[in-house]
């Protein structure tokens, strides 16, 4: 896996996020105190003059907690051979025990973040949390998106700093 420049990192976030999904992982590889979960929904940009990756994650959720405790994130994706295991992390809670072992995932250190990545993502982003906070209905400017919370669950966003790029530079280079 290649280190990819910043600025010559080329990908279509839309795609990334809502068809192609990431593995959003947070808590200490070295540890072994950690969880995983797929998500759908995020967006990357450029926030402050640093290059950014903007999650969501629900309160309930049991990688909540271990980003609220992490200073860090890691943000994976992957081919189309690993959408069912992709599947089973996002619908399988990490209480419940070790879902990870259900797949055939590996989960390795990072470079610069003590969140784990995957060794067999073919895109890697280390994220370094700047700010967080949560959802508010009261600003929800379009009545539809309380649709999304019928528990009243909102999402808290975190926003990381994306610290490294990793990937496969005939698919994101």
């Amino acid at each position: 896996m290649n280190l990819i420049p910043m600025q010559e990192f080329v990908s279509n976030p839309l795609s990334l996020f809502d068809r192609g999904w990431f593995l959003l992982t947070s808590g200490d590889y070295t540890s072994g105190r950690f969880n995983t979960m797929t998500i759908s929904w995020g967006s990357l940009g450029t926030l402050w003059n640093k290059p950014v990756a903007q999650v969501f994650v629900r309160p309930t959720r049991h990688t909540f907690s271990f980003m609220e405790s992490s200073p860090d994130f890691s943000l994976c994706a992957f081919p189309a051979e690993y959408r069912s295991a992709l599947q089973m992390l996002g619908t399988q809670s990490g209480r419940d025990g070790n879902k990870l072992a259900n797949t055939s995932l590996t989960p390795v250190g990072g470079d610069l973040i003590h969140s784990p990545v995957f060794a067999e993502a073919t895109l890697i982003l280390e994220c370094r949390k700047i700010y967080a906070d949560d959802l508010d209905p009261d600003q929800f400017k379009d009545p539809a998106v309380l649709g999304h919370y019928p528990e009243r669950d909102f999402h808290r966003m975190y926003i990381g700093e994306i610290l490294q790029v990793r990937g496969d530079p005939a698919v994101f280079g």
